[in-house]
């Protein structure tokens, strides 16, 4: 059994969205900076002394993992494996005194915004001058950049303003300063992150600056690529589009949640829109942006959705052929709006339309990847796998989007983060092959 009276060896692990990683991010470099030697999303817990759980509280699968996760490094600890455990972020920060009564054996446990709690407690110093600096725990080519924090929404399924709290943008000029030193540290794309990027610098500057902001970040020397997530359809900024159009160094991409499109369903969920508004902003933003990759996620069986509703999201997302898609079950989350109402469609009939949707999805990808096969086109390359390089287009997010397969052969001279171009020779509903131009 170990003996070491404090943390030496720090294992963290981060869970959830990419929002919860850049929370891990500051605190890895914060640690980094006590001399801590720290371990990123450990494998081996006879590596640790001390294991760090950031958890996700925003729906039933996400919590269970993060629970599971949890009991994993607990019974890790039982065994004498590791000295101590503790739990931070989403999960802590909703559900504190229920954690507290069910695991006690967690040696602490804080919320979304204990940073220096959680330094103190382990015996080291926050150090002031290090503020929105982050260790990466991402490949050194591509980074997440929050621009805000909470939300102002009150969307009926979600979670996050309650966790989270109030929309809080950042200063532009600490963000702008930020992307620098990711650039200056050999960054080539930056991925701008909040709860609701649309929303940005309304609470600040009392108007939405994302337009503004994107523009000042496009005139980075360096930056090769630069993504918008979580664009909040209503309020969204028309001339956000010139400004994407403007800039080669803006990704033709934008990732918007939609949610749904009955009428009923939109309205219930708080959504301010409504179906008309909802296919016209579409429409407008392909008009805009030639060539656009749109991004979207739906929620399948909410409160009462009907077969006749659910049939509606099924037409409008074959009649829409969204180039990136993903669908969620609906989780009925305690104290959100829509927890008064029945969770009245079954975890069975649930399941079958999130898969019927993504079924489809599967089929309009492919259609819309065979489009592709003998083009050419700039690619990223983010690691090689046995033959192949694997890297993206401007059309993809790391993580959730289509990869691009590049046949290695006998040149080894590609590594992450180097630009090519390739010949598309091959495709699948979410991958494309290609080969060196």
């Amino acid at each position: 059994m170990k003996t070491k009276s404090g943390p030496h060896n720090i294992g963290l692990i981060s869970l959830g969205c990419a929002k919860n990683l850049v929370d891990a991010e500051l605190l890895m470099r914060q640690l980094e900076a006590n001399k801590f030697n720290l371990v990123f999303d450990p494998a081996d817990h006879e590596k640790i002394d001390t294991a760090i759980i950031n958890t996700c509280g925003f729906i039933n699968d996400a919590k269970q993992e993060s629970i599971d996760i949890i009991l994993q490094y607990v019974d890790a600890k039982q065994h004498g494996l590791i000295d101590h455990v503790y739990v931070m972020g989403c999960l802590s920060e909703r559900y504190l005194t229920k954690l507290k009564e069910e695991i006690p054996e967690v040696d602490a446990f804080f919320g979304v915004n204990d940073l220096k709690k959680i330094i103190s407690h382990i015996g080291g110093t926050y150090k002031t001058q290090l503020i929105g600096e982050r260790r990466l725990t991402t490949p050194s080519h591509y980074a997440y950049l929050k621009i805000a924090e909470g939300c102002d929404r009150k969307c009926s399924f979600c979670a996050i303003p309650m966790i989270r709290g109030a929309h809080v943008s950042r200063p532009m000029e600490d963000i702008i300063s930020e992307a620098s030193r990711l650039v200056k540290a050999g960054v080539k794309e930056i991925n701008l992150i909040s709860q609701d990027t649309t929303y940005y610098g309304l609470d600040l500057y009392k108007k939405r600056l994302l337009p503004e902001l994107l523009d000042t970040l496009a005139g980075l020397d360096g930056l090769e690529w630069i993504r918008l997530h979580y664009t909040y359809p209503d309020g969204f900024p028309p001339e956000l589009l010139e400004v994407v159009r403007s800039h080669v160094n803006i990704c033709n991409y934008i990732d918007i949640p939609l949610q749904h499109i009955s009428d009923r369903i939109l309205k219930s969920m708080h959504r301010g829109m409504d179906s008309k508004s909802t296919r016209k902003l579409v429409d407008t933003i392909r008009l805009a942006i030639p060539g656009v990759a749109i991004r979207t996620t739906f929620i399948s069986g909410y409160p009462g959705e009907t077969q006749k509703e659910f049939v509606e999201l099924r037409n409008f997302i074959e009649d829409t052929r969204f180039d990136r898609l993903g669908v969620f079950t609906y989780s009925h989350e305690e104290d959100t709006g829509a927890y008064k109402h029945k969770d009245s469609v079954s975890a069975k009939v649930k399941t079958e339309r999130v898969g019927e949707l993504m079924s489809l999805q599967e089929g309009i990808s492919l259609s819309l990847n065979q489009e592709k096969v003998g083009t050419t086109m700039k690619v990223l390359i983010d690691r090689s796998e046995g033959d192949f390089y694997i890297a993206r287009s401007a059309h993809d997010s790391p993580e959730v989007d289509n990869e691009v397969l590049i046949c290695r052969g006998e040149d080894n001279s590609l590594v992450p983060g180097i630009f090519c171009n390739v010949k598309i020779t091959r495709a699948e509903s979410f991958d494309l092959f290609a080969e060196l131009k």
